[in-house]
């Protein structure tokens, strides 16, 4: 890309960027930690599903300080819903050491250096908040730096070459604006279907463009079919509160709020046994008498998840724990427990079927 096309992308930019509410407004200074907060949210996550979200979270936490000071299960019960929760144990992490430090690092080493930050997340707040620069590549720059250079090779083994040629791009200055410029671009122009090529302001030097083969960039590899698992899941209740349990704070979806489940096996595998009940709701109530409840498909980034639901009233009243990781919570607000996805899709179906035991309309 020759200078001037660089120029003719800020211009573009400057006239057609985003309002984002992470974003500072022309005057205004970036804000390290509302950066920091958005790209973490926004990783493998759209724009419109993190907005509530982030506002939210600097309603209740307005500065990285009040984050760190945070009720680690408060900070996962807001995240719920917004899946990869990895992120927001590191995200704990990370907020509790910044606050150490006594601010953000304001170069890629020591932002890499934090819990959760990656080459690509460190380089973002890089240059957007602090005006170094460095090479953003994400998904959307990748597809635009394919398509501006015709890269056949397919991805994602092509990564390394895509960020080399996007570092012959990257300009000497305004590097956030840059960055957030070719975010934008593959956001609202450059897209994966269908790009408006016509209102591109980097048409001109695109060689994909010029073959007139848009459509062909980037170059992916056949993506292998994903390994399906199923599982159980039991919705115990009694009275109007249903059983919930902490998950560990390591593994999948850890330290959340769930249904008590059974392991996940493979395809093959058996599940839901009294074995399996055990373990999952206690001895003294594996012997209940179970109902179908249905069951939930669900989709996770290395396997898809089938999850069915057994339902049951329980003897034991509520506030009598089971274990020290096991709560009773009234089911008319289980919307409030903070339940990952997969486990309030589930809770539906435990609704619906009280609905049902009950004789009310669900």
């Amino acid at each position: 890309m020759t200078v001037d096309a660089s120029n003719a992308l800020l211009r573009w930019y400057d006239a057609h960027k985003r309002r984002l509410p992470w974003r500072a407004e022309p005057g205004e200074t970036p804000d390290p930690y509302r950066i920091w907060l958005s790209e973490i949210m926004l990783q493998q996550t759209t724009v419109a599903a993190v907005r509530p979200y982030f506002e939210k979270f600097v309603t209740l936490w307005p500065t990285v300080t009040a984050l760190a000071a945070a009720d680690e299960t408060e900070v996962m019960a807001a995240w719920a819903g917004l899946g990869y929760y990895a992120r927001a144990r590191n995200l704990i992490a990370c907020a509790r050491q910044v606050a150490e430090l006594g601010g953000f690092p304001d170069d890629e080493t020591g932002l890499r250096a934090l819990p959760g930050i990656g080459r690509y997340t460190a380089a973002a707040i890089a240059a957007i908040a602090f005006g170094r620069r460095a090479v953003v590549v994400d998904g959307n720059v990748e597809r635009i730096v394919a398509r501006l250079f015709a890269v056949e090779q397919p991805l994602p083994g092509a990564r390394a070459a895509l960020y080399d040629l996007a570092a012959t791009i990257t300009p000497e200055r305004r590097n956030g604006d840059f960055a957030q410029a070719m975010m934008d671009l593959g956001a609202t122009i450059c897209t994966p279907r269908s790009p408006a090529c016509g209102l591109c302001p980097l048409s001109d030097c695109c060689a994909a463009r010029l073959r007139n083969a848009q459509a062909d960039f980037p170059v992916r590899a056949a993506k292998a079919a994903k390994p399906r698992r199923r599982g159980v899941a039991y919705w115990l209740q009694h009275d109007d509160h249903v059983l919930l349990v902490r998950r560990p704070a390591r593994g999948m979806l850890g330290g959340m709020l769930a249904l008590p489940s059974a392991a996940w096996a493979d395809e093959a595998g058996e599940t839901g046994n009294v074995e399996d009940r055990a373990a999952a709701v206690g001895s003294v109530v594996a012997a209940a008498e179970w109902c179908e409840g249905g069951s939930v498909d669900h989709v996770f980034t290395h396997f898809a998840l089938t999850m069915r639901l057994l339902c049951a009233k329980a003897e034991q009243r509520p506030g009598q724990q089971i274990g020290e990781n096991e709560i009773w919570w009234p089911a008319e607000r289980i919307g409030e427990a903070g339940l990952p996805s997969l486990f309030a899709k589930l809770a539906q179906r435990g609704l619906a079927w009280q609905d049902r035991v009950s004789g009310t309309t669900a």
